[in-house]
């Protein structure tokens, strides 16, 4: 491009400028109108879904003696609330092995796919009243047959709930042979214990009867033949 054509380009762009200024100072001293809009913001939370999984994890039960058992699967699983829906209604639960009437430690199982999973289930004696009881120390005559009425042998007087779960031990007394023996009574899982002594009672002494002889006899008769002889 020719150095004239560029002082040519150069004098249009100045002339525009100028005309620009001008303009702008015609527009500030006109009277200008302030408009004030309003904008409400609104903030939206969207809930990012947890993730679930498919790893299942059992917990250890536990349960009183003589308590029905739960059939839910769902009262089994720790973290349920993780678990995929799909994964949970394909498990299958088993407590065949599981004995409720007898206190032990059993297992259970929840199958998914195929794979067994193990669990621990524990079947817990039913808590009982706590008592201390007191034990009688006895003497029986040789030969004697034992009682077997717990009465017999605690002081205290036993509610029939603390009876049936009394269990009463005679098997070391020896009733045929002299001797002092221990039996025992156990409740709650507390050991107590006496003694009861076989003894050979001491024969009584024979009733001795004395006859009545003349020397002996203290009673007075009167001769009928003296009588006789004197009538």
């Amino acid at each position: 491009m020719k150095t004239k054509d560029l002082k040519v380009i150069s004098f249009t762009l100045a002339c525009w400028g100028l005309s620009f200024i001008g303009s702008g100072l015609v527009m500030n001293t006109k009277e200008t109108t302030i408009t004030q809009t309003r904008y409400n913001l609104s903030v939206t939370s969207n809930k990012v879904a947890e993730s679930k999984t498919n790893e299942i994890k059992l917990k250890d039960m536990s349960l009183e003696i003589n308590t029905p058992l739960s059939v839910d699967v769902k009262d089994y699983l720790k973290d349920i609330e993780n678990l995929e829906t799909s994964v949970l209604k394909s498990l299958k639960l088993d407590t065949s092995e599981v004995n409720v009437q007898e206190a032990g430690t059993y297992r259970y199982t929840i199958t998914y796919k195929n794979k067994k999973y193990n669990g621990t289930f524990i079947i817990t004696e039913k808590e009982l009243p706590k008592v201390t009881l007191t034990l009688k120390n006895l003497k029986l005559e040789k030969d004697s047959i034992l009682d077997t009425n717990l009465s017999t042998y605690i002081e205290e007087k036993i509610p029939e709930e603390i009876i049936e779960n009394i269990v009463l031990n005679l098997s070391s007394v020896k009733t045929n042979v002299e001797g002092i023996y221990q039996y025992s009574i156990t409740y709650n899982n507390k050991l107590y214990t006496a003694n009861i002594e076989i003894f050979t009672p001491t024969p009584k002494a024979p009733t001795v009867i004395t006859p009545n002889t003349p020397e002996n006899d203290n009673t007075t008769t009167t001769p009928e033949n003296n009588q006789n002889e004197t009538n």
